[in-house]
């Protein structure tokens, strides 16, 4: 695993959807926790995830564009649960032109701009078939 060093240095907002029960987010200035949240969330991570950032940012009186680096987590937990925070990591890093990486690793490229990529543990329920 290559490590970006100019990353410890950053303001990075942390966000980990991978308990299907929970969020839990942060903010981390270089590799120190400025302050972390955890939201219970049991099937209501789309509608919590972003009102939580919005409301942690504001504790801490520090804006969105202040923010220069997403780390997300994206391993384990429920496959839906797990897409929202990886998808809401890369959509706030594309719309920011910030890097996002992944705390376990798994980060690709695409058309230049860093993402990351959900690696599931198990097959999502949806797909199968109820008998």
């Amino acid at each position: 695993m290559v490590i970006d060093y100019w990353l410890l240095y950053l303001m990075k907002l942390y966000i980990n959807t991978s308990d299907r029960e929970s969020i839990k987010i942060g903010l981390l200035s270089g590799e120190k926790f400025l302050i972390e949240k955890v939201y219970e969330a049991k099937f209501r991570q789309a509608e919590k995830l972003l009102t939580g950032i919005e409301k942690m940012l504001a504790t801490v009186k520090v804006k969105l564009s202040e923010i220069e680096a997403i780390e997300v987590e994206n391993r384990g937990g429920g496959f839906t649960s797990l897409r929202i925070g990886v998808i809401t990591a890369n959509a706030l890093g594309f719309a920011l032109g910030i890097p996002v990486r992944s705390v376990a690793g798994g980060d690709a490229e695409a058309d230049g701009f860093s993402i990351v990529e959900a690696q599931y543990s198990q097959e999502p329920t949806i797909t199968i078939s109820k008998k």
